[in-house]
């Protein structure tokens, strides 16, 4: 309801079930490129490695991750590489950045990765679980003070400060995990346009009540954080597991 300009994107790779959510930072024409690049570059390489059994990466896999979890945490480096590299190409680019949330499912597994404060949550059994940590001030906050109320959060004074981005740096360091798939089980992925004005459990609610429909809930779900302020461009993905 106040932006301009939309610096979101998403990406949704059917045939590698991988779903991607990404929210750009650095001022008109910055943003939106850094969230483009993220989206474009983590769909094509994981799609290149999707099925390859020895191939050289980029980046060293780490030895106690999956190959699953390898194959995304290359992709969101060799993005974040991308990003790096053309901020500082263009100096009316220089410190772009994005936060970029995804998910992977191969072999009954889905594979969760994020840098930033774009979030993943589980609904699992009529429960709502947040399956990412932001990397942000605010959270960083809540370590200290963990008794913080929701009107304090809304009141801090640097909550939209990130601590973790694709693009600010030659490297990052990516968040993943990987867990176990349960028939039934759904996943939402979003920007904090969303998760800035609609708390975890209203998220549920709205998902529960639309019985199944997801494609009304994702609706509703945008409809409820502009009628909450809509100060920022708010993407929803939500994938059903069946």
């Amino acid at each position: 309801m106040r932006r301009n300009h939309n610096e979101d994107c998403f990406g949704i790779l059917e045939a590698e079930q991988l779903v991607l959510v990404a929210d750009g930072m650095g001022g008109h024409a910055a943003g939106e490129v850094a969230s483009g690049i993220a989206t474009i570059e983590v769909g094509k390489f994981y799609g290149r490695n999707y099925d390859a059994k020895e191939t050289k990466w980029p980046f060293e896999p780490n030895p106690e991750l999956s190959s699953l979890e390898n194959r995304l945490v290359c992709a969101f480096k060799v993005a974040n590489r991308r990003i790096f590299e053309t901020a500082h190409a263009d100096g009316g680019r220089r410190g772009m950045g994005t936060t970029l949330a995804a998910t992977a499912i191969h072999d009954g597994k889905i594979c969760i990765a994020h840098v930033g404060d774009s979030r993943v949550y589980r609904i699992q059994n009529g429960e709502i679980a947040r399956m990412t940590r932001d990397h942000s001030l605010l959270e960083q906050f809540k370590e200290i003070n963990p008794e913080m109320t929701r009107e304090e959060e809304n009141n801090f004074p640097h909550k939209n400060v990130i601590t973790r981005a694709l693009g600010l740096a030659d490297d990052v360091e990516v968040d993943v995990k990987l867990v176990d798939i349960k028939t039934g089980d759904m996943y939402l992925l979003c920007s904090d346009g969303l998760s800035g004005h609609v708390d975890d459990e209203e998220m549920l609610d709205i998902i529960t009540k639309c019985n199944g429909d997801i494609r009304g809930a994702v609706a509703k779900l945008v409809d409820r954080a502009n009628e909450e302020g809509g100060n920022d461009n708010i993407t929803v993905v939500l994938l059903r597991c069946t």
